[in-house]
C-alpha cells in the first residue's frame, strides 16, 4: 500500500534546554527588537523563581519592556480584547509570552486582533501574516501552544470554548526551557500531561495523521509515559521534567501536523460549559474516546501501547493502550467527570455542544450522538481513583 500524499510546514524556530529562557533578551534582538511587550500570568514571578529569572534578564536586555498581565483563568473574548488593546498602545517589535498555554493563546489571538484592528469576536478567516514576532515561552508541559497555530478562547456569553487557527498564528520563536516548569503544583502538572498525552495519541488516529505526525508523536508518547508520572510526585526533578518539557513541545508539533479528534471535542463541551481547567477536561474522558477508537484504529493503538511500554498481551485490539492511559490516570489519581460538577441531567447539552465542535469530525470514523452521549455517560460510571 503507498503512503497517502501529505505537506506539512512548521517553521517555529525553537530552542530547547535548561537556562534557554535567559537568552530572551537575545532572541528579541535577533528580531531588530528594541521595544517589547511581556505578555505573562498575573503574579507568576511571585510563584516561580525561574521565571523572575527570566524577566530580570529581559529587562537587563538594551530593551524597553512593557507588560500585560493576563488575569487567572482560561482566555476569554474579553481577555483577548484586553490583550490587543495593550498591543496597539505598546506597538511593540516583539511580544514575549511567558506563561502557560492560556497566556501564549492570549498571545496569537490578540496580536491578531492588533494587527486587524477588530474585537476577537468580530475576526474572519483568512488571517494575515504577522508583523509583530512572538516568542512563546511555556511554563507548563502541556498544550505545545509554542508551536501550534491554534488559539483557545472561551466566550462566556455563550459557553462554548473554541477558538482560531491558522498557520499566521504560529510563534516566530518557541524557548522551551524545563526550568521554568519545576514549580508547577502536582495538580497542574498531571492535567497538563495529560493533555500533551491526549494530543500525541489524537496525532496517531486523526484522520489528517501523516507518518511525519507518527514519528513526533511516538517519541512524545514515549517520553511523556515514562516520566508524567515522576514529575508529578517531584516537581524537582529535573530528568522527569526535561522529558516531559520534550515530550509537550513534541504532542504540539504533532497537534499541529494531525490534529486533535473526539477527546477534545468532548473536553471542550465540559470546558465551556464548567470552565474548568483545559487538560482536566481532557483527562476526565480520554479513556472512554478511545475505548470506541480502538474499535476503528486498532493497529495504530497498538503502536500507541507499544510506545507506553505496555507488556504485549497478544489481543492486537487496542485494548492494551486504553488500558495503558487507565493506568496513567490511575497512578497519577486523577479526577474522575463527577467530580467537576458533571451529572446525568448535563449529558444531552454536552452532546450537543461537543456534536458542534470541529475536532470530532477529525475522529477516523464520523461518532454519532448515541456514541458520544455513550462516551458521556462511561465517564460519569468512573469511580473515583
Amino acid at each position: 500500500m503507498t503512503i497517502v500524499p501529505f505537506a506539512n510546514h512548521l517553521p517555529v524556530r525553537v530552542r530547547f534546554g535548561e537556562g534557554a529562557a535567559l537568552e530572551l533578551g537575545d532572541i528579541a534582538a535577533s528580531h531588530g527588537a528594541r521595544r517589547v511587550l511581556l505578555v505573562i500570568d498575573d503574579g507568576l514571578e511571585a510563584r516561580n523563581d525561574a521565571v523572575a529569572d527570566a524577566v530580570l534578564a529581559l529587562r537587563r536586555a538594551d530593551l524597553e519592556v512593557e507588560r500585560f498581565d493576563k488575569p487567572a483563568g482560561e482566555p476569554t473574548a474579553d481577555v483577548v480584547d484586553a490583550a490587543a488593546a495593550a498591543v496597539s498602545q505598546s506597538r511593540p517589535h516583539a511580544i514575549v509570552a511567558l506563561g502557560g498555554g492560556s497566556v501564549i493563546d492570549t498571545a496569537k489571538a490578540a496580536r491578531v486582533c492588533a494587527q486587524e484592528h477588530a474585537r476577537f469576536r468580530d475576526l474572519e478567516a483568512p488571517y494575515p501574516h504577522p508583523i509583530v514576532p512572538l516568542i512563546a515561552v511555556p511554563t507548563t508541559a502541556g498544550t505545545g501552544s509554542e508551536v501550534s497555530g491554534g488559539a483557545v478562547v472561551t466566550d462566556p456569553a455563550t459557553g462554548r470554548k473554541g477558538g482560531i487557527a491558522a498557520p499566521a498564528l504560529r510563534a516566530q520563536d518557541a524557548v522551551v526551557d524545563p526550568v521554568l516548569t519545576y514549580s508547577v503544583p502536582p495538580d497542574a502538572t498531571a492535567q497538563t500531561g495529560i493533555d500533551a498525552l491526549a494530543q500525541a495519541i489524537a496525532g496517531m488516529i486523526a484522520t489528517v495523521r501523516t507518518p511525519i505526525g507518527d514519528a513526533i508523536a511516538l517519541e512524545a508518547i514515549r517520553l511523556i509515559g515514562r516520566s508524567l508520572v515522576a514529575a508529578h510526585r517531584d516537581g524537582s526533578d529535573a530528568t522527569a521534567r526535561s522529558e516531559m518539557a520534550c515530550g509537550s513541545l513534541m504532542a504540539g508539533l504533532t497537534m499541529n501536523i494531525a490534529d486533535c479528534t473526539a477527546e477534545h471535542s468532548l473536553g471542550q463541551a465540559i470546558g465551556g460549559m464548567f470552565h474548568a481547567p483545559h487538560g482536566l477536561t481532557i483527562g476526565v474522558v480520554l479513556v472512554q474516546t478511545l475505548e470506541r477508537e480502538r474499535r476503528i484504529v486498532p493497529d495504530q493503538l497498538e503502536r500507541v501501547a507499544d510506545a507506553l511500554g505496555v507488556p504485549a498481551d497478544g489481543t492486537a485490539d487496542g485494548s492494551r493502550a486504553v488500558r495503558g492511559v487507565r493506568d496513567l490516570l490511575q497512578r497519577l489519581r486523577f479526577p474522575v467527570l463527577r467530580s467537576i460538577g458533571v451529572d446525568e441531567s448535563h449529558v444531552d447539552a454536552l452532546t450537543d455542544l461537543a456534536l458542534g465542535d470541529p475536532f470530532l469530525a477529525l475522529s477516523p470514523e464520523p461518532w454519532t450522538r448515541a456514541e458520544v452521549r455513550g462516551a458521556f455517560v462511561a465517564a460519569l460510571a468512573e469511580e473515583p481513583r
